[in-house]
């Protein structure tokens, strides 16, 4: 079938021959059609004032920044894809969260060993150090799966991944765009059928997409991201759709060798290693969710022996810097045509917050004219074309974490330029 124009036929092609598009024709499981008409019409028609809302009490996980991402804990039925790249930490924290649950004594455990064999998720669950009990699965067939879970009746099951499961009804490989969409379907519908909160584990592309249709994350309650640089400890946690609960909170762990471990302040382990009163170095308070963190943004520049300068940008939009950029050169008068320039966010994390911008150009600043800020100046605001600096969300909330921690905060309050900005606090 055609994802796209829905033209169906009874074998494949690379192009579809209604629509012409490329590549969009899916194994699908073809259903019966001699149903009967009497069957139609067993659907009700409900009133809104006559149903009947069962408030549950949510699970805890055990892990309290996962559960803050999720908007509590679980939920009964409640079905999460939980993706990131591959050694981010997705089957550590849930063989953690899956050992926390298996200290209840009422709670049952199931966990789908689709990648790795049950010897191996036993070895890990030996280096976290976990002593609850699970059971373990070792299966691809989402069908025999399915079935286990029914018998079973886990209070919580984990598939560890949905790419490797596979159905005898298709005739595609794992990981094949049918068969990932057929196996989280049937995945999904016995975890609403029997109230069990389901945890799926998913792969990513070498774009850094969720493999697998995008019907994958819309059959599902809830997306988790990870990300995080696997050379560095720090690791975030995002939610980027929550049907029960927020999608602007975000969990902060470190990895350790006794698994994750939840930060509750992530600016004063960023923040550890800093080296004051050098040029090119800036802190700015950033919005991840509604949790204000102080990340440290470092920039180099240095004469380039190119004919065009390069740009590196880490941690940050690239073309974000490159406008950062101009706007110095246009509107600040930093002759940086000639430069190589390099920004860097230390630790690892990557930041979309707008209110980075003016740290981003007075780092850039303080390096091309070696001179350092005050180390206790934190930087905070958004930079437009016209060179302005505007005011950011929950400037309150980044003022009282700055001063928590010992720093005061630059903002548009400053100054009504970038320009003036730098003449303010690099005296130039």
């Amino acid at each position: 079938m055609c994802q796209q124009c829905g033209y169906s036929q009874s074998q494949w092609a690379g192009k579809c021959p209604s629509c012409g598009t490329w590549n969009s024709m899916v194994e699908t499981v073809s259903q019966a059609t001699g149903s009967k008409r009497q069957e139609v019409n067993k659907a009700q028609v409900l009133k809104l004032s006559e149903i009947k809302v069962l408030e549950k009490e949510r699970v805890k996980t055990g892990e309290k920044e996962l559960d803050s991402v999720l908007g509590g804990g679980l939920v009964s039925g409640m079905v999460v894809l939980v993706a990131g790249e591959p050694g981010i930490g997705k089957s550590t924290l849930l063989t953690q969260t899956a050992l926390h649950m298996a200290q209840n004594k009422y709670n049952k455990i199931l966990y789908v060993c689709g990648e790795e064999s049950a010897s191996q998720v036993a070895l890990r669950v030996r280096r976290l150090g976990g002593k609850g009990e699970m059971l373990l699965v070792e299966s691809s067939d989402v069908d025999e799966i399915v079935g286990k879970i029914e018998q079973e009746k886990p209070s919580l099951a984990i598939v560890d991944s949905i790419q490797t499961l596979t159905t005898a009804d298709l005739t595609g490989t794992a990981g094949s765009v049918g068969q990932v969409r057929e196996c989280a379907s049937r995945l999904t519908t016995c975890a609403k059928r029997l109230g069990i909160p389901m945890f799926l584990v998913g792969h990513v592309t070498k774009e850094g997409a969720i493999a697998g249709p995008r019907v994958l994350e819309h059959v599902v309650d809830t997306v988790l991201w990870f990300e995080g640089e696997r050379s560095q400890s720090l690791r975030l946690v995002r939610a980027i759709k929550n049907r029960f609960g927020p999608t602007d909170e975000v969990g902060v762990f470190e990895m350790t060798e006794v698994g994750l471990m939840g930060v509750d302040n992530p600016s004063q382990l960023l923040l550890a290693e800093r080296v004051k009163n050098v040029p090119g170095s800036v802190v700015s308070v950033v919005l991840e969710g509604k949790r204000p963190i102080l990340a440290e943004i470092q920039a180099l520049t240095t004469s380039s022996q190119l004919a065009v300068p390069r740009r590196v940008a880490t941690g940050i939009d690239f073309a974000r810097m490159q406008m950062l950029v101009a706007v110095l050169m246009r509107r600040a008068g930093l002759h940086l045509e000639g430069e190589d320039i390099f920004v860097n966010v230390t630790g690892g994390i990557k930041l979309a917050d707008r209110g980075v911008d003016l740290a981003i150009c007075l780092a850039i600043a303080s390096a091309f004219l070696n001179k350092s800020l005050p180390a206790e100046v934190a930087a905070v605001g958004e930079v437009g074309l016209l060179g302005e600096v505007r005011k950011v969300q929950g400037l309150d909330k980044r003022v009282k974490e700055a001063k928590r921690l010992g720093y005061r905060v630059a903002s548009a309050e400053s100054g009504k330029s970038v320009a003036a900005a730098i003449k303010k606090l690099l005296g130039e």
